[in-house]
C-alpha cells in the first residue's frame, strides 16, 4: 500500500514540475505571438473599428494578459512548487490567471452574442456595428470578471511546510471548507456553465434562423454559424474539463476516499489546466472567421514580408 501511494505522489510531483511547466511555456510563447500579431493587424491595418474590432481586440487582450501570468507560474512548478516572490505576487498572479480566464470565456460569450443578432435583426446590422456597443460590451465583461474572481484575493495565500518550503497554490488547492466548496460551485456556474448554455442557445437560434431564411447561405450569416461553432468547441474541449475536474478535486478533497484516489483525481485535475489556456489557439483561428478583413490583412503584411526577404536574398 505504500509502494501505491508513492507512486501515486510520483505521478503528482511529475505532472507538476514537467506537464505543467512545459504546457505553460508552450501556450505563453504561441499566445505572446499570436495575441501580439493579432492586436497589431486590428491597430494598423482593421481601421476604423466596429463593435466586432472592439470585441475581438479585448479578446486578443484578455488572452494576452492571461499568458503573461504564465512565465511566473513556469519557473514556480519547474522549481518544486517552491514561492520565492512574496505574498503579494502570489495572490496577484493568481488572481490575474484566473481574472483573464473568465475575462476570456465572457468576451468568447459576447461574440456569440453579437453573431447572433447579425442573423436575428440583419437589417439593424450597421447600428450593432457602432462602436460604443463594442466599447460597453467590454465594459461589462471587464466588471462581472472582477466580481467573479476577487474574492480569490481573501482565499490565496502563502503556505509553509515543515521544511521551510512556500508554496503559492491554486485557490482549489487551498485548506478547503463550506465556503471555498460553495465559491467554486457558484464560480463554476456563472463564470462558465452559463455562459455556455446562453453560446448553445444563440447556436440553436442561428440554425434556426439560417434554416427558415431567405438567403441560408449568405456569407455574413455562415460565418455567424462557423463563429458559433468554434466558440462552442472552446467551451467543449478547452473549458468543460477543467471546471468538472476542479469541482470533482474540491468535492473529493472533503471526501473519505482513499489518498491514492485523491491523487489520481487531482493528476486529472492538473492535466486539464492547461486545456483551459488552449483556448487562445483557437481565438487565432478566431479572429480569422469573424470577417474585419483579418484575413486579407494578415496574408498582406507576411506575405509583404515573405517577398521582400526573397527580393533581398536574390540579390546578394
Amino acid at each position: 500500500m505504500a509502494g501505491l501511494n508513492n507512486s501515486c505522489t510520483f505521478l503528482d510531483d511529475f505532472l507538476k514540475r514537467y506537464y505543467l511547466s512545459a504546457s505553460y511555456g508552450i501556450i505563453f510563447i504561441v499566445g505572446v505571438i499570436g495575441n501580439l500579431t493579432s492586436i497589431s493587424i486590428y491597430l494598423t491595418k482593421l481601421r476604423p473599428w466596429k463593435s466586432s474590432s472592439i470585441i475581438m481586440v479585448n479578446l486578443a487582450l484578455t488572452d494576452l494578459l492571461y499568458v503573461l501570468t504564465l512565465p511566473f507560474l513556469v519557473y514556480y512548478y519547474s522549481n518544486g512548487e517552491s514561492w520565492m516572490l512574496g505574498d503579494f505576487m502570489c495572490r496577484f498572479v493568481r488572481f490575474a490567471f484566473h481574472f483573464h480566464l473568465y475575462g476570456s470565456i465572457l468576451s468568447l460569450t459576447c461574440v456569440a452574442v453579437f453573431r447572433f443578432l447579425v442573423v436575428a435583426q440583419p437589417l439593424r446590422v450597421a447600428q450593432l456595428q457602432q462602436k460604443h456597443w463594442g466599447a460597453a460590451a467590454c465594459l461589462v465583461v471587464w466588471i462581472v470578471a472582477a466580481a467573479e474572481v476577487t474574492p480569490m484575493l481573501t482565499i490565496i495565500s502563502l503556505t509553509h511546510d515543515d521544511n521551510n518550503m512556500t508554496f503559492c497554490v491554486d485557490f482549489a488547492n487551498t485548506e478547503t471548507d463550506g465556503s471555498i466548496r460553495m465559491y467554486n460551485l457558484l464560480l463554476t456556474a456563472f463564470g462558465f456553465a452559463l455562459p455556455l448554455v446562453l453560446v448553445f442557445i444563440f447556436y440553436i437560434g442561428i440554425v434556426k434562423r439560417l434554416a427558415r431564411g431567405s438567403s441560408p447561405t449568405s456569407s455574413y450569416r455562415m460565418r455567424a454559424r462557423r463563429v458559433t461553432i468554434l466558440i462552442l468547441l472552446v467551451f467543449v474541449m478547452c473549458y468543460l474539463p477543467y471546471h468538472i475536474l476542479r469541482v470533482l478535486w474540491v468535492e473529493i478533497r472533503m471526501s473519505s476516499t482513499t489518498q491514492c484516489t485523491k491523487y489520481i483525481v487531482h493528476a486529472a485535475y492538473i492535466i486539464s489546466r492547461p486545456l483551459a489556456g488552449l483556448n487562445t489557439f483557437f481565438n487565432l483561428a478566431l479572429y480569422t472567421l469573424s470577417g474585419d478583413n483579418f484575413r486579407k490583412a494578415f496574408l498582406d503584411i507576411f506575405c509583404r514580408e515573405q517577398w521582400i526577404i526573397y527580393i533581398i536574398s536574390a540579390l546578394n
